[in-house]
């Protein structure tokens, strides 16, 4: 099973560039959003970061000018977000996808960055982000694909070999084929979009990889899904 402890382990060094997992992380934020700032304009929107960690994703999109709501399992984590986000008007709760405290429509968008691939019951996380969208919201994610290619880079090589992320963190089992994303989305009633690939694109003077959009989907994809209008 994925083992979640990591995100409360590396609390207190979340934002301090010590560890290179986190680095990682947090240099996958821009090549996320170089790719959902075509979807969206975020000027105003209320926005949920769904398994915000230590605010990475919370804090970028706060600088876009959405209002931001940041939600993990990880208390620590959260603690972390809270206190680098002083003097932001970010909101920060400690709770699980599976059951959002939060009232029916309260968002215009969801944003869920590795995280479909971590939680308990996909299924209904996906029902807890159709409830919590507006009519016409839209939900934004990247997860990883299940076969063995995805096995082999994100679990062999990113955490055996390279060590971009502690060993235990994913369970290759939990991965997802698009397809059956797209029919779990389609079964929340989430209208899929465009999915598109992720991946490193380079690296900083430290060697650490940078990251932005691919066109392949075998490992690290992107995509999109609209909460339906009502019928008028």
């Amino acid at each position: 099973m994925n083992d979640l402890t990591i995100y409360d382990d590396a609390a207190d060094r979340w934002w301090s560039d010590e560890l290179r997992w986190v680095r990682t992380l947090r240099n996958m934020v821009p090549g996320r959003l170089s790719w959902f700032d075509r979807q969206i304009e975020w000027h105003g929107k209320q926005v949920l970061d769904l398994g915000c960690a230590g605010g990475f994703m919370a804090e970028a999109l706060d600088d876009r000018g959405a209002r931001v709501t940041g939600i993990d399992p990880a208390a620590a984590a959260i603690e972390a977000a809270r206190a680098h986000a002083a003097g932001r008007a970010i909101r920060y709760d400690v709770g699980v996808g599976e059951a959002l405290p939060y009232a029916d429509a309260a968002f215009d968008a969801v944003v869920s960055v590795d995280v479909l691939e971590h939680v308990a019951d996909l299924e209904q996380v996906l029902a807890e982000v159709a409830r919590v969208l507006r009519p016409g919201g839209l939900f934004l994610f990247d997860t990883i694909n299940r076969n063995l290619l995805a096995r082999f880079a994100a679990v062999t090589v990113a955490e055996r070999v390279l060590g971009l992320l502690p060993a235990g963190t994913h369970d290759p089992e939990l991965f997802i084929k698009p397809r059956e994303l797209r029919a779990h989305l389609l079964a929340a009633g989430l209208a899929p979009g465009r999915f598109t690939g992720l991946g490193p694109r380079g690296l900083t003077r430290r060697g650490d990889m940078t990251f932005g959009r691919l066109p392949g989907t075998a490992i690290i994809y992107m995509g999109t899904a609209r909460k339906s209008e009502p019928a008028a």
